[in-house]
């Protein structure tokens, strides 16, 4: 074995952690005992960022700090995985990659994904316009008192898509292409331009690089995310892979995001439904152009055939990796 750090082997792993993670998610147990990886991980930004993001620094020197925030959460995270990566490569083949399987799992989070945004539909149908808004506050950052039913739902599917992509197909990506290291260098990332990665007054500076490096690692995960939901639409009833293909043509490059608009266009056509548009986070109103020209009133029913598709596009993705492990170990 190779360290797990390129395919064949990657592959295999990554094929494993997809399996481990569906079935068993990130145990609540283990959550409450040790924390996650990415709140470790957080953890280490918010530190950074007390510490090196001055208000009282000019634009350039903040820039600079944050550049070399970001380097070091890089190395705080890149040198312990590729210890852990090196010292799963000396064990027993089949044992290393096991427990190497075990801790990649903890990065894609699909099953968190399914249940928190099925808890959004769960809420509407018991508890009405307060429990929706309540559990849609739980993964998305918009107000939640300004949405009324449908907004709440649409919320809920436009986040299903969005973290589709940075959340699971993305680390799942840089798991197969790098192994655990690359995995978690990308939700290193990530969880840096989810901290800091904001145009505000007080991260648009700091946050530069954090931004950028995000935008450029998610780029690949974004257009194949968008082409699994496509191909699940074609293998689920009602959804229509012809209406996101479409939808993918001509909204994914106008959305503000360089890469939220392909699976969030491509969810949109797939289901008939309009997605992103204007919303409000805080009390900052944000001019998107929407996604889709389908329906905007979006319902629980909606959130659930989502999940459906969602579903099954998880399973192609893990079919996917698992041809690549098999015509990567046959050559």
């Amino acid at each position: 074995m190779t360290a797990l750090l390129h395919p064949p082997d990657s592959l295999v792993l990554l094929v494993l952690a997809l399996a481990v993670e569906a079935v068993l998610g990130y145990p609540d147990r283990l959550y409450r005992l040790a924390g996650h990886p990415v709140t470790w991980i957080g953890a280490l930004i918010a530190v950074l960022d007390r510490r090196f993001n001055r208000e009282a620094d000019p634009a350039g020197r903040r820039r600079a700090a944050g550049v070399l925030a970001l380097a070091l959460v890089l190395v705080a995270t890149g040198l312990p995985a590729s210890a852990l990566a090196l010292a799963c490569g000396a064990l027993d083949p089949l044992v290393g990659l096991v427990l190497c399987a075990v801790l990649a799992a903890s990065l894609p989070a699909q099953r968190s994904l399914h249940d928190h945004v099925a808890r959004v539909a769960e809420a509407l149908r018991r508890e009405g316009l307060p429990g929706g808004r309540r559990a849609v506050a739980m993964i998305v950052g918009r107000n939640p008192e300004t949405l009324d039913e449908a907004a709440i739902c649409r919320a809920a599917i436009e986040s299903l898509a969005e973290n589709f992509s940075d959340g699971i197909v993305a680390p799942a990506f840089w798991l197969g292409a790098g192994g655990l290291p690359g995995g978690a260098l990308y939700k290193a990332i990530n969880t840096a331009d989810s901290m800091i990665g904001h145009r505000t007054p007080r991260h648009e500076a700091f946050g530069w690089a954090a931004a950028r490096l995000d935008n450029l690692v998610n780029l690949p995960a974004s257009r194949l995310t968008a082409g699994l939901v496509a191909a699940a639409a074609a293998l689920t009833p009602g959804a229509s892979a012809r209406g996101a293909l479409h939808a993918l043509r001509r909204d994914a490059g106008r959305h503000r995001s360089p890469n939220a608009g392909w699976p969030e266009a491509a969810m949109a056509g797939a289901l008939g439904l309009r997605l992103a548009g204007p919303r409000v986070y805080g009390t900052t109103r944000v001019e998107d152009a929407w996604m889709g020209s389908g329906r905007a009133d979006a319902t629980a029913e909606d959130i659930v055939r989502a999940l459906v598709l969602y579903r099954r596009a998880c399973l192609l993705l893990w079919g996917l990796a698992a041809g690549l492990a098999g015509v990567w170990l046959t050559m």
